[in-house]
């Protein structure tokens, strides 16, 4: 690309051996910032696009810090697909890197979804970016990957029209499992508190009282007065578990376990899948995973006191 900044020229130059064979493979040309984008953008291009991800499966989106590799993918892509509202702080860098041939699709953002705020924390009341966990707003996103993929590659728009809509019916599918799934819930198990404000859609989605700790990962995490605020909820409330997220420290939500002599679970994925191995490997599977732990741990009916 012939936009260059000295970001970028620094990463270059950290290229080691293994990213140097990155410059012989030209073979991807769709970027997704991380492995749920990734398997919502697979599923509607097929396997005739090659698609790369900027963070590894397993990693924190939020606190991602840009590698060569991910540069070097950079300059042989048309289109990176990111999340947006803020949850890729890093992003600003593909954007000082990109020239006018590179399309930078922020899938929240040009959603047709209605956004939640923030609840808690340094950006309260800034858009949520966590659509992707209600399948309604995976679908939103599945609208915005097929129109993108059409207008770039427009030879293979039968099959990206034809992928969507199969994708869009299985998600729908999927959703009315995971209702059908956490109905068994009884009303007063219905609480829903996580470490990061990450599940307020799928809170809102299946009818769940929600809290969080904090608002988004890249924040300062687990303050001594976040910590508070929760401790003071839950003086309150009483939910039958707490639960912790894969990608968050486990050490904030266990130290309220201990304190409230609560049950602990986890992990909830939200912002990254699994390893193929594992229970979250791709987006129906991780939304399922999410489903049956907060049904073992809310599902039993509550002892009245």
């Amino acid at each position: 690309m012939d936009k260059r900044t000295p970001w970028i020229i620094t990463l270059v130059l950290m290229t080691t051996v293994s990213s140097t064979h990155a410059l012989g493979d030209t073979s991807f040309k769709v970027i997704a910032s991380f492995s749920v984008v990734k398997d919502l953008v697979k599923r509607v291009a097929g396997d005739n696009i090659s698609i790369t991800t900027i963070v590894p499966t397993g990693e924190d989106v939020h606190r991602w810090e840009l590698q060569p590799p991910n540069a070097l993918a950079v300059e042989e892509a048309d289109i990176v697909f990111y999340n947006g509202h803020g949850l890729e702080p890093w992003i600003r860098h593909i954007e000082a890197m990109a020239d006018d041939s590179l399309t930078l699709i922020a899938l929240a953002e040009n959603a047709d979804y209605e956004p939640l705020a923030i609840p808690v924390g340094q950006y309260k009341n800034h858009f949520d970016p966590h659509m992707w966990m209600d399948p309604k707003g995976a679908a939103a996103y599945v609208d915005v990957i097929e129109k993108t993929l059409i207008e770039h590659y427009p030879e293979q728009a039968d099959t990206f029209t034809t992928r969507a809509a199969e994708t869009r019916k299985a998600l729908a599918l999927l959703d009315h499992q995971l209702r059908e799934r956490l109905e068994g819930i009884p009303q007063t198990n219905r609480m829903l508190t996580t470490s990061e404000a990450s599940m307020a859609y799928f809170a809102r989605a299946y009818d769940f009282e929600y809290a969080a700790i904090w608002g988004i990962g890249n924040e300062t995490i687990g303050s001594a007065q976040a910590m508070e605020a929760m401790s003071m909820h839950l003086s309150q409330k009483r939910p039958p578990a707490l639960f912790y997220e894969s990608t968050s420290p486990y050490i904030h939500m266990d130290a309220h376990a201990r304190e409230t002599e609560l049950s602990l679970a986890g992990p909830l994925y939200v912002d990254t899948l699994s390893d193929a191995d594992g229970s979250a490997y791709n987006y129906p599977a991780m939304l399922r995973h999410n489903a049956e732990l907060l049904h073992e741990y809310l599902g039993g009916a509550r002892a009245e006191k």
